[in-house]
This record gives structure tokens, sequence and C-alpha cells, in this order.
């Protein structure tokens, strides 16, 4: 999968910007606050049809404009035109000019990784940014992910409402919440078996890109679950956190309490590693995800390295550069090419951004 260009309308600091990009490496480079995180955001936008900054899709559109557009031809088997429209509050995707209503069938058309200075909260912070970590993931690998996650997180709020209800009402019907449980439960098998194959798959290769990277040190992921049973017994679970649950008012077992536990030579890396052992396990998790869409999707993801350098020395940088298989198209933000030997360099299209003006060298 490769981007071939990319158009910009009214998107952040750009009013338009016509860009098009090395099949294999391009470096964008440039001061804090130059534009060029700007760049990889459009992209990144393009494909999840949400950026990696902000929640606000309306921070994304140019000030004092009322509509952005980002639109590039992305050449797999093809080629084919995509574009994500911003404006009055609502988004629109289409592919070779035709809308598509259902965002889970355009999210999982593209397949990005992403990587850049904020994913250090993954390991550092609490289970719920590590699972919406691995959502974004499966969303773009599996097109029933979206689906089957839904489903469960509908449930799972109709179970609580009704939990609140049946301790204030004691009336209400058991049999309506197991109902409701069972379904869900039906789910959440779904989503822990997407989960456990991804993870299973991403911990045959997370070590010895850590290897390569780090050049010493033993890196395991653990997928850590309530749904690590029969379907019985996960059943039975409910009954016996059902007293909890009604004082509660919200369901305290089940996949929506899923967790990643990264460790380095046996210790936590969340309460034992530097924070430059903990970027460099994200980049080894992430590393490893491109053989596992290769081997799903058929064709190899786009990389974009946002800040790379940030806390990282040139030995590393390259270390990571090296690693890249030459089918995958890399995109990498940085303040120096400094970091960067001659020979990448060489190989490389590079862009340089100063107050969101373009120059390509």
């Amino acid at each position: 999968m490769i981007i071939d260009d990319l158009k910009l309308l009214n998107f952040r600091s750009y009013s338009t910007l016509n860009l098009k990009f090395n099949p294999k490496l391009n470096i964008i480079y440039g001061m804090n606050g130059a534009g060029k995180t700007n760049i990889v955001e459009a992209i990144y936008a393009l494909s999840l049809t949400k950026s990696f900054r902000t929640n606000n899709d309306n921070l994304m559109i140019m000030k004092d404009k009322n509509v952005s557009k980002v639109e590039a031809n992305i050449i797999n088997n093809g080629t084919k035109n995509y574009q994500l429209i911003l404006q009055n509050h609502e988004k629109k995707v289409k592919i070779n000019n035709n809308k598509i209503d259902k965002l889970s069938d355009y999210v999982a058309d593209i397949f990005m990784i992403l990587f850049n200075p904020d994913d250090l909260k993954i390991i550092k912070e609490s289970p719920a940014l590590r699972r919406k970590f691995i959502n974004i993931e499966l969303s773009q690998l599996d097109r029933n992910y979206i689906l089957y996650l839904n489903g469960y997180n509908k449930i799972l709020k109709q179970r609580n409402i009704y939990l609140k209800e049946m301790y204030i009402n004691g009336t209400l019907s058991k049999n309506y919440l197991d109902i409701m449980t069972e379904k869900m439960v039906d789910f959440g098998i779904k989503i822990y078996e997407i989960r456990k194959k991804f993870i299973n798959s991403v911990s045959e290769t997370i070590s010895k890109n850590y290897l390569k990277i780090f050049e010493y040190g033993d890196l395991t992921i653990k997928y850590v679950s309530d749904y690590a049973d029969e379907k019985e017994n996960i059943l039975k679970k409910y009954q016996q956190y059902l007293k909890k649950d009604m004082l509660l008012g919200k369901t305290t077992f089940g996949i929506h309490r899923d967790d990643l536990e990264f460790e380095l030579d046996g210790y936590s890396l969340k309460d034992c590693g530097s924070e430059g052992q903990q970027k460099n396990a994200i980049i080894a998790f992430k590393l490893s995800e491109i053989d596992i869409v290769n081997k799903e999707k058929g064709y190899y993801p786009i990389l974009i390295f946002d800040d790379l350098s940030s806390e990282l020395d040139k030995n590393k940088i390259n270390n990571i550069i090296g690693m890249f298989d030459e089918k995958v198209q890399t995109f990498i933000t940085t303040t120096s090419i400094d970091y960067f030997s001659e020979n990448i360099l060489n190989n490389a299209k590079v862009i340089k951004v100063e107050n969101s003006n373009v120059e390509v060298n």
C-alpha cells in the first residue's frame, strides 16, 4: 500500500498543499511548530477519519474556514482515490468519488500504523488507553471487529442502566438481565478471540524487533482478560459479581476490563522501565504489525513515525529505519536530518517545512 500523492484544502495551517511522495521513505523535517506534523496528521486522518492529536474534528479545519478536505491517491493492486471532508461538525468519506456511508467499511480499507511521542502513555497510563490502542489497530485489520465492539458496548451501557434500576426497584426481572448478559458475552467472546489472535501474533516477533533496536533485553507482552475461560464459566462469574454490580451500578467483570502487560527481562515496563525502553517497546510492537497486516490483508501497511528523534539517539534511529522492508512506505517527521545516515537520506524523499511552507530537496 502506497500513498502516491496528497492534497490538502484548509487543513490545519495549510490553505492548499499538493505533495508527491516516495514509495519507500519520506522524511519531513523542520522546527517545532513549523507544520510538519500537520502533514502526517492529514495522512492518518484520511485513513481513520480522525486525528491522533485531538478528539475535536473541527480543530483540523483551518481557522476561519468552514470546510476542510484531505485527498490522496493510494496504490494497492490498482489506484483508488480517497477523500475526507470535514464540514459543519460532520465528516464525509469517499472512495473514487463514491460516498461511503459506513465508516467501518472505509476504515478497514486502509491500514496505517502510527508512532508518536504520546504513545508512551500506552504503557505508562491506564488499561483504558491500552484497550483504545488495540481497538484502533484491530478496527483496520478486521471489518467485523468494530461491529462486535459496538454491539458489546451498547449492551454494556443498557446492562449498567438496568443494574441501577434493579438496585432501586428489587422487583425488576432478573431474567431480562440474564438475556442481556448472555448477548454481551457472545459479543465479548468474539472480541476476545480476535484480540487474542492478534496479541499472540505480535508476541512471535516483538522480542526480536526490540533486540534489533535496543541491542539487548527480552521484551514480552501478555494479554490479560476476564474472558480467558469457557462461556459457561464466564456466565457464572457474572452471577458471582451480581450483588457488587448492583451496588455500584456498573458491570465490573468483562471484556471492557482487558489489559496488556509489557515486561522487559521479567520486570514490568510500566513500573520499572525508562521512557526510552517504553518508547522502544511500542515501536517494536508496531513493527511486529507489519507482517501481521501483510499476512491478513495481503499488503503492507503505511508507517508513520511522528517525531522519531525525540529521546532516541542516532544509532537507534538508524537501527529502526534499517528494519523497514522496502515494500513498506514510511513517513518520518523530525526536527533535524542530522539524525540520519547519508545512505538513508540519499534514498529518501526529504521535505523541509518552515512556517507551513514546503520545500522538497
